[in-house]
């Protein structure tokens, strides 16, 4: 079923809050320190030790399967969103700095792909 994946992806999220509020306490940070991180690894540990030790039935098996799929992306697309927001916040410098990588990474194409060959 694809609460079983839902109710994983749930608690792997509270956990890696609840990890990143006592990393960031711990360092004295007033911070979640990579809270969303913790969550994602504790996803993908555990939808491997259900998938390896547990047997669930296929469709159950489907739904943990796209909720580690989908979360990932989900949260790297919020992080990337944030980035932005920080460079447009942050002024003129941030946002020639980050065109300005981009720019050279593209420059860069050319000369990866002829030490891939």
């Amino acid at each position: 079923m694809v609460i079983y994946g839902v109710t994983l992806l749930a608690f792997s999220f509270l956990l890696g809050l609840i990890l990143g509020e006592f990393f960031g306490y711990l360092l004295g940070i007033d911070a979640n320190l990579g809270g969303v991180g913790f969550a994602m690894l504790i996803l993908i540990f555990l939808s491997n030790y259900l998938k390896v030790n547990l047997n669930f039935g296929e469709v159950s098996e489907k739904g943990i399967t796209f909720w580690s799929a989908i979360y990932i992306p989900i949260v790297v697309a919020m992080a990337a969103k944030q980035n932005v927001i920080a460079a447009i916040d942050g002024g003129m410098i941030a946002i020639i700095g980050g065109s300005l990588a981009v720019f050279i990474s593209f420059l860069m194409i050319p000369l990866i792909s002829k030490i891939g060959k």
